[in-house]
């Protein structure tokens, strides 16, 4: 069982192994509160997954060590405990879905791992571990449902007390639920006041689906941007931790996840990935009642894949109101292109792309489609343009 001494013990071991990751004041992500970012994304490996990953393998035999061990994987998990077996002269072997980004599985392989690509999502590569494990004899790590796993994400709670004393909410990504499980066990027992919102993908959320029927359930599917939060099922005690501390588990949509990764990168010069962002995201979109408060956002890693970045970037944009695209439908007469380009230059829009189309089988013989792509400032000044064009009398395609 989970136990107070246990975490404290996490945290003596981890003491010369891990980043004591400071605080962060980012005020512009919720002006309506005192947001600060506990960057583990600056974390060694670039995630959380360290802390948890090598408290356990501390905690292992010299005959399971003997043995060697292995690990299922969206690839932090993996980064770390490769480094943790390293560190020890212990072999690793990884198991990932093959579609987890190169970066991801290069570094695993760096940090000195054997790695196994598994067809699938996170949950396939998991069922392959425990194959192999059987088949092999290996000693399993498993990356959330583990009470030294847990143990050693919980470190975080307790840096969080003593850097911030008087922290008056947490919100923390979920995807197995071992990070939260760790921080909010440590949270609830030491200060029982301090909120703890839980944040998934609505395209991944297991956790908060499962607490809601009161079981554990799977889903059919993940998909997500956040792929390291990209899990079908929750641990068996992880489902019961989150069902005891934690208060509320909310999703945030694809865009806002982009919107939260852009925002990092613009304001805080941070490099978060999808699941790294999910609690921004909650904090910028006002997902949960901070309002007033002193708030922690964990930034749980920052292993984005840089093919990507670009796309992510993009929508990012496109949430924010940073970009702007609209297609008009003019008639095809000298004149038209400039009429419409001296309506969003009079407003501070740049016109950055345009892609002119003249008649198509469904138009008018004197028609045409232009579409174009501008920067923007804002959502506000988003509307302002379109308005202006449609009180200009142009036809807006929607």
């Amino acid at each position: 069982m989970l136990t107070l001494d246990c975490i404290y013990r996490a945290s003596f071991a981890l003491k010369d192994v891990i980043r004591r990751t400071d605080l962060i004041y980012a005020p512009q992500i919720n002006p309506e509160s005192q947001v600060y970012l506990k960057p583990e994304n600056l974390q060694y490996t670039g995630s959380f997954k360290l802390r948890g990953a090598c408290y356990k393998i501390s905690r292992l035999t010299d005959e399971e060590k003997e043995r060697g061990v292995i690990a299922c994987s969206a690839g932090n998990h993996a980064q770390g405990v490769a480094l943790g077996a390293t560190k020890h002269g212990i072999k690793s072997l990884i198991c990932l879905p093959a579609g987890a980004p190169i970066s991801k599985v290069e570094a695993t392989k760096r940090y000195g791992a054997e790695v196994c690509l598994v067809p699938g999502v996170y949950d396939d590569a998991y069922r392959r571990a425990l194959e192999l494990k059987e088949e092999k004899g290996y000693t399993f790590i498993h990356p959330f449902d583990d009470e030294y796993v847990i143990a050693g994400q919980g470190t975080i709670g307790l840096e969080l007390l003593d850097q911030l004393p008087d922290i008056e909410a947490v919100i923390v990504p979920i995807g197995g639920g071992g990070l939260i499980s760790g921080i909010a066990y440590a949270l609830k027992s030491l200060e029982p006041s301090v909120k703890v919102y839980g944040v998934q993908a609505e395209g991944a959320a297991s956790m908060q689906r499962s607490i809601a029927r009161g079981y554990r359930e799977c889903l059919s599917t993940v998909s997500t941007v956040a792929d390291g939060i990209a899990v079908k099922e929750p641990g068996e005690h992880t489902f019961d931790l989150c069902s005891k501390y934690v208060d509320d588990i909310v999703t945030v949509t694809e865009d806002e996840i982009c919107a939260a990764i852009l925002a990092l990168m613009e304001q805080q010069k941070l490099i978060a990935e999808g699941a790294g962002a999910v609690a921004v995201a909650a904090a910028m979109f006002n997902k949960v009642p901070i309002a007033g408060k002193k708030v922690a956002c964990i930034v749980s890693g920052g292993n984005i894949d840089v093919t990507i970045l670009n796309r992510v970037i993009s929508r990012g944009l496109d949430m924010s109101g940073r970009s702007y695209t609209v297609t008009l439908d003019l008639h095809d007469k000298p004149g038209e292109l400039m009429g419409v380009s001296a309506v969003i230059a009079r407003l501070g829009g740049n016109i950055i792309s345009v892609l002119h189309e003249r008649n198509t089988t469904n138009s008018n013989i004197n028609a045409c489609f232009l579409r174009l792509v501008m920067e923007t400032r804002n959502a506000e000044h988003v509307a302002m343009i379109r308005n202006a064009l449609l009180e200009a009398g142009y036809i807006l395609v929607e």
